[in-house]
């Protein structure tokens, strides 16, 4: 996995001299949380670390937007939905469906898993290898529907 961080620092770079002050205080919010978590674990993190970083606030702002949404509340959903449109463009690329889908079935072949009792058999290693790449909330479905 390849670390955002010198990314990050040259959009911030770039957003400043476009005197985009959205990315520009989304990207510092990114490195700002970084950094935080730097300084509570007193440890230089890896680069999968700060992929972690950025797919919690990436949660969070979807999280947000459902609940905006649900208030009624469109003008929030729609800043934090191009928030999260910011953060996304630091994260790896998503797995399609079609491909988390290979990823399950070569797991279920190698479990011997058969049915909806075996979820828990099957979710653990398939989300070891969608790490950073695919969210549970799209991985257990398919692993419901391939089980079923």
């Amino acid at each position: 996995m390849e670390d955002p961080r010198p990314q990050l620092q040259a959009a911030l770079k770039e957003a400043m001299k476009s005197k985009d002050k959205e990315r520009r205080d989304v990207i510092r919010m990114m490195q700002s949380a970084i950094k935080q978590v730097e300084i509570d674990t007193q440890k230089d993190l890896d680069a999968a670390s700060v992929i972690d970083i950025l797919q919690k606030e990436a949660k969070k702002r979807r999280e947000t937007i459902t609940e905006m949404e649900d208030a009624g509340r469109d003008e929030q959903a729609e800043s934090e939905r191009h928030e999260l449109q910011i953060i996304e463009d630091f994260l790896p690329r998503q797995l399609s469906d079609d491909e988390i889908r290979a990823i399950v079935k070569e797991v279920i072949a190698e479990t011997g898993a058969s049915s909806p009792k075996d979820m828990g058999q099957v979710m653990g290693p398939v989300m070891q290898r969608v790490k950073g790449l695919a969210d549970g909330k799209r991985v257990n479905p398919i692993v419901k529907d391939e089980l079923s």
